[in-house]
């Protein structure tokens, strides 16, 4: 059956590089179909604040010749991505969702970004953030909130929210995140998509803005967990750019490794990490799905971790980079920025070096404290969130299960492994009653990209998502 114009918004990464590479299906058909769809469906959730339309059919066209005469095609021709507004775009519009930057036009790529231009995929455009990516929630003063493609009534999260609700409405099948404290994993759980954070320094960061430089990581947003492995091997591996790239590790590519399997390994669960408080109803959709790994060939053990919580070392470190990085902007524009922003930049401001300095010291006694508590398992699984997607415009959450909580008390199991660096996925594990996805964290030990990547793939095959749609989509 010849396929419907519509459904190429909807086929993963690699189902498009077989079609496009068999002639089934041109670069120019599937760049058509989504920007069409884009202009249908974007003006309701705001995924897309800048959509190259132009570039992207000019491109388009130029892959579909490359087709045509036989040229030898990377791993992603003619596959459109999205490019969080975060990230360095030459000659495209980054604004980092500031009316600071709202003409701020960068002349030479990110690394990521010219890693999958090299791979042949084609930027459509760039996805929505809060204003310089300072929170988990996607809203700017710029270009206004991203809404949930399952209920538009509700946030998409942050601060690749934009780039979540893309990949979740089937306005393209790869998106390019960042995350600093959850930015891929919290909206990947709320849109119902697969996020994955690698190790730290995988995936080489900048050029580009300052800040989040010792949390910070860059990697794939996708609908399947295969589409991410093939984004990764695109993007990993060092570049002197960036002090704190990791060397080439020289194993199977990425995508290799999803088909592993994970039968003896090894897996902590643990429902609160010792200190979050969790929906009731998100904390069973992660239990049972917790479960699943057992059937998959896992040992699977029910665990306390004892660590502290590290919500204190965490908001001191983040909050203190962001002042160092945009005092100036602080005090010639504070009108201009997001109140919340400010906030941010205040709190940094009033943290002492003897402070920050401590944190640090903290920092390095929880590596140590996760670093041997993952000795004793292959992977640590969690709820991604304590929390389904909430309103809009809603004020920050500071109560679950009836119980008061933190600043970050939604968020207690993603920042910790920006902390610590270890990779880091969600993978869609369930829907509550109300019909909103559920995401389940899978963490693995320092560097092992691979054993997440073959353990989300295991649990996509044993409880496969894909095929679900947000309603009207």
């Amino acid at each position: 059956m010849p396929l419907v114009r519509d459904d190429l918004g909807w086929l993963s990464a690699l189902d498009l590089t077989r079609l496009i590479r068999g002639k089934e299906v041109s670069p120019v058909e599937v760049m058509t179909a989504l920007l069409a769809r884009i202009d249908a469906v974007n003006p309701a959730l705001n995924a897309y604040c800048t959509v190259a339309a132009e570039e992207a059919s000019d491109l388009a066209s130029a892959a579909e010749i490359g087709v045509l005469t036989g040229e030898e095609l990377g791993p992603l021709h003619g596959v459109p991505v999205s490019i969080k507004d975060l990230v360095f775009t030459r000659r495209m519009r980054t604004t980092a969702g500031s009316r600071l930057l709202a003409d701020h036009v960068p002349e030479e790529d990110a690394v990521a970004v010219e890693r999958l231009r090299a791979s042949g995929a084609i930027i459509v455009g760039k996805t929505n953030t809060p204003e310089f990516g300072h929170k988990g929630v996607t809203d700017n003063p710029l270009f206004g909130p991203t809404r949930n493609p399952w209920n538009p009534a509700l946030t998409a999260g942050g601060s690749s929210g934009g780039a979540g609700a893309a990949v979740a409405a089937g306005l393209a099948p790869l998106a390019l995140g960042t995350d600093g404290g959850g930015s891929i994993r919290i909206p990947a759980s709320f849109c119902g998509i697969y996020g994955l954070k690698p190790s730290f320094g995988r995936v080489p960061s900048g050029p580009g803005l300052p800040g989040w430089e010792t949390l910070g990581h860059t990697g794939p947003m996708t609908r399947t967990v295969r589409d991410a492995a093939l984004m990764l091997d695109a993007l990993a591996g060092p570049d002197d750019r960036d002090r704190l790239s990791l060397p080439a590790d020289g194993g199977a590519s990425y995508l290799e490794a999803c088909d592993a399997g994970i039968a003896g390994l090894s897996v902590a669960w643990s429902a609160d990490l010792g200190h979050g408080r969790v929906d009731p109803e998100v904390a069973d959709i992660c239990a049972e799905a917790a479960v699943r790994f057992e059937s998959l060939g896992c040992h699977v053990e029910v665990v306390m971790p004892t660590w502290d919580d590290p919500e204190e070392i965490f908001r001191t470190l983040a909050s203190a980079e962001a002042f160092a990085a945009y005092r100036d902007r602080l005090a010639e524009s504070e009108r201009l920025l997001d109140p919340s922003f400010v906030e941010l930049l205040r709190l940094g401001e009033r943290v002492t070096a003897e402070q920050y300095l401590r944190a640090v010291l903290h920092r390095r006694a929880l590596w140590t404290e996760i670093h041997r508590f993952l000795a004793r398992f292959d992977l640590l699984i969690t709820p991604t969130l304590a929390v389904a997607a909430f309103p809009l415009g809603a004020p920050p959450i500071r109560e679950i299960a009836g119980q008061p909580v933190s600043p970050l008390g939604w968020t207690p199991f993603t920042f910790p492994f920006n902390l610590t660096g270890q990779p880091a996925a969600s993978v869609p594990a369930g829907f509550t009653a109300a019909g909103l996805p559920v995401g389940l964290q899978i963490v693995g030990r320092r560097h092992a990209d691979r054993t997440v990547l073959a353990a989300s793939a295991a649990f996509e095959a044993e409880a496969p998502w894909r095929e679900r749609r947000p309603p009207g989509l």
